[in-house]
């Protein structure tokens, strides 16, 4: 029995491009989440302001609608293989750069927004080919469901080790190494997808009577005539806007709201005679402790995920996630103890995949191939743009009324939202 579970869990890994794809793809991961860290223990340093980090949030956001709905247009048409091989090459070099300045010190705060504007670009590309990749690396949908799991397990897997390897490297060294070693995982997923073979052809050339501007159309009046899919995609956004800033925040919560509790850690590591390291930015730690956290959580839900047989009640599940993510959040605002706060952000993690796991395998399972990479554009282009412009907002509302009040109240107005859908809309938790 222990071996079938195993086996259903990991069923799409019997698929040659996918098993390529999961282990370049993981690699590149951990170092994503490294530089995540990185740059917030670096914008922070340099600014000091939590409206600075929302900036370079939002300044990221702003390239995302008008590229993420040609890029959806560019998957249905052309090889989404080729597609992501660009884009994870100028993502390299992005990372590269972004590291010589740091690790050299001539980082200032306008190297970071530019930066952030270029590779918010080239992301708004690279999402929707990713995330309708999928099926060609399976060769249909028979495990679709497991393999959109075990993309989300491997991206939690990394959000785990990646916060955890950059809050003792930044410690250390500063941020620029974090930076330089992200670009080096780049590699992997590069190899992984050269190596890849016999791929199926689902992208179709449009034909000459259909215009591009046509073409995207189409993906909008897809969405719109399904209202299951509009509620789908509201669920995404309200949780991205209000709930999902949650992470910009983090930086305080760390370094402020937390840091008397999470003191013994720090002297543990960095201070006294007995230190495990002589630490240049130990303010890192705790930061990288509660997003190691968030990960560990999110790994475990998004294994739940994968392992969910064909026949399960996925909308009652994501009910959960929207119920459940806000109100641990709403717990965290007024949590004072590290330990504790540890424990609910592990909860929100696994929540959270709950939530954007299965809201993703249900708009995939709904969608016929033609039009997949369109609305898994409009998909992209709804959660990055929220939960970018929900960062703006959270910081500035931070800076105004401090950190726990904006999460609570961020997280109050998600949680109200989700149980309006929950009780008044029921389609959702029949699908």
């Amino acid at each position: 029995m222990h071996k079938s579970v195993f086996r259903d869990t990991f069923r799409a890994l019997r698929h040659r491009n996918y098993r390529l794809w999961f282990v370049g793809q993981g690699v590149s991961l951990v170092g994503t989440w490294m530089q995540t860290v990185a740059q917030q223990v670096l914008v922070y340093s340099l600014t000091g302001s939590a409206a600075a980090l929302g900036i370079v949030n939002f300044i990221g956001f702003i390239p995302l609608i008008p590229f993420s709905i040609w890029s959806g247009s560019l998957s249905d048409r052309y090889s989404k293989r080729t597609i992501i091989l660009i884009c994870q090459v100028l993502m390299m070099v992005e990372a590269f750069v972004l590291g010589i300045l740091a690790w050299t010190g001539a980082v200032q705060t306008w190297h970071v927004y530019v930066l952030s504007f270029f590779v918010g670009a080239v992301t708004a590309v690279d999402l929707p080919a990713r995330q309708a990749f999928t099926v060609d690396l399976v060769e249909g949908r028979e495990d679709l469901t497991n393999a959109i799991g075990l993309n989300s397990a491997m991206f939690n897997l990394a959000r785990a080790l990646g916060p955890a390897l950059a809050g003792v490297l930044v410690a250390l060294t500063g941020a620029g190494p974090a930076f330089v070693f992200n670009g080096l995982t780049f590699v992997a997923v590069i190899i992984s997808l050269v190596l890849m073979r016999d791929l199926p052809q689902s992208s179709r050339p449009v034909g000459k009577e259909t215009r591009m501007i046509q073409h995207m159309a189409e993906g909008f009046r897809y969405v719109r005539s399904k209202p299951v899919l509009v509620l789908l995609f509201s669920l995404i956004a309200v949780s991205a806007f209000l709930s999902m800033p949650y992470s910009t925040l983090m930086p305080i919560f760390a370094e402020e709201i937390l840091a008397e509790s999470a003191q013994p850690v720090i002297a543990f590591v960095c201070e006294g005679p007995t230190r495990l390291f002589t630490c240049q930015s130990p303010q890192a730690l705790p930061l990288g402790i509660l997003f190691t956290a968030v990960g560990i959580g999110a790994l475990v839900g998004a294994l739940l995920v994968a392992a969910l047989p064909d026949n399960s009640r996925r909308g009652v599940w994501l009910t959960i996630g929207n119920l459940g993510f806000p109100l641990t959040l709403v717990l965290l605002a007024i949590s004072k103890s590290f330990v504790f706060s540890l424990l609910l952000v592990t909860a929100a993690g696994w929540l959270f995949v709950w939530q954007n796991a299965l809201a993703n395998t249900l708009l995939q399972m709904t969608t016929p191939d033609e039009v997949r990479g369109r609305v898994m554009a409009l998909y992209t282009m709804v959660f990055q743009s929220m939960m970018r412009m929900g960062a703006l907002q959270a910081g500035f509302t931070a800076d105004w009324i401090g950190a726990p009040l904006a999460l609570a109240a961020g997280s109050v107005l998600a949680l109200i939202y989700g149980a309006w859908v929950a009780v008044f809309k029921p389609a959702v938790r029949k699908l």
